[in-house]
């Protein structure tokens, strides 16, 4: 029988890898912002979605990928934890040094909506045409241990399931927020929350690094 703490830890984890995959101000971080401000909060959400659906499938493919190798997994968690931590680093110092204002353009007045179906399908392109999400993917898997021997399917489902509430999680308090402020946001507000992001993202790699190397585990 699958142990209640068992689920809480693959829940955390999963929910953890969809916000930190979701959050920094890429473009279609950007482009939800930017629909928010412009067409409303709805458009900005389904522009989410899309988004979430492009991770859900980088997510799987990483996953699956992972799993024909789980015995050199298991046998090298130190060194592939301590390659995750660095691929993170790396991750959360490009997404502090990154310009997300320069990726702004401004919507033509009386330009049409258009359908939430074009909005969420014109975001999947977007993010599914970046597949170096892969990459990052496959640090949060190795930071945090996402992939391991023994898992049943349950834990496998439960897992993906977290990564896309945590995702979305991120993206309807995105759309809030923005459409609460939405007379005050500027474009300083994007670059100051994509600077937080990446700061945040770099002392997670950094404690985890730190972990690793002492032998711990915070996520264990």
């Amino acid at each position: 029988m699958i142990q209640i703490e068992t689920i809480l830890n693959v829940l955390f984890k999963g929910f953890i890898v969809g916000v930190v995959v979701s959050a920094p101000m890429g473009p279609v971080g950007v482009l939800c912002i930017q629909r928010t401000l412009n067409r409303g909060r709805w458009y900005g959400l389904v522009t989410g979605l899309g988004a979430s659906l492009s991770d859900i499938c980088y997510a799987l493919l990483t996953g699956y990928g992972m799993s024909f190798v789980l015995d050199y997994v298991s046998k090298n968690i130190f060194y592939l934890q301590l390659l995750g931590s660095l691929m993170l680093l790396g991750f959360g110092y490009y997404t502090f040094r990154s310009n997300p204002v320069a990726a702004m353009r401004p919507m033509k007045q009386g330009r049409a909506k258009g359908s939430y179906f074009h909005n969420f399908i014109t975001a999947f392109a977007v993010c599914f045409s970046n597949p170096l999400i892969i990459f990052v993917f496959i640090g949060l898997f190795a930071r945090f241990a996402f992939i391991q021997p023994g898992v049943v399917l349950f834990q496998v489902v439960t897992g993906y399931l977290a990564i896309v509430v945590g995702a979305l999680t991120w993206w309807l308090s995105i759309t809030y927020f923005v459409n609460k402020v939405r007379k005050r946001f500027n474009l300083r507000g994007i670059w100051i929350i994509n600077r937080v992001l990446g700061v945040v993202v770099m002392l997670v790699s950094i404690i985890g690094l730190i972990f690793t190397l002492l032998g711990e585990s915070i996520y264990k």
